[in-house]
């Protein structure tokens, strides 16, 4: 039993990050999910894109502090290192908008399915594809000397 407690701490401590990342995507998911559901109900009727759009900014905003803070353990607040980290992250957030919103318009718009479910479905695509961003390119560690 020792062992098998042990091989999950280690696999835990490998996949940390991963694990967090899971974490918070499945918390910005649901920020955003949530927002867009509301927005776009019968009840407020917004337009389908306009509520992603907020519903996007939103766990945006959530998502690049927790990923920054939690995640990526990116402590610096120097100006230089943020504006860096500030304007990658918002663009590779800004490409993921546009994956969504072609998701959406396709399977929605043009095929008429339920915009609730596209959305979940499109939502995990997007997260992926966050993820590989955000560890490879905004948040890279610096290599070790």
């Amino acid at each position: 039993m020792k062992d098998i407690i042990q091989k999950i701490k280690e696999l835990m401590k490998k996949y940390e990050e991963l694990i967090k990342y899971f974490i918070i995507g499945v918390i910005t998911t649901i920020i955003n999910y949530v927002t867009f559901a509301v927005l776009s109900s019968k009840t407020i009727n917004i337009d389908m894109h306009v509520s992603n759009i907020i519903a996007w900014i939103i766990s945006v905003i959530f998502a690049y502090f927790t990923n920054k803070l939690f995640v990526f353990e990116s402590k610096s607040f120097k100006l230089k290192v943020l504006g860096k980290e500030i304007l990658s992250f918002g663009a590779a957030r800004v490409f993921s908008l546009l994956l969504e919103e072609v998701i959406l318009y396709i399977f929605v718009s043009l095929l008429n399915l339920n915009k609730l479910i596209i959305k979940l479905i499109a939502n995990v695509v997007v997260m992926i594809v966050n993820y590989i961003l955000s560890k490879f390119i905004i948040f890279k560690k610096p290599k070790e000397k």
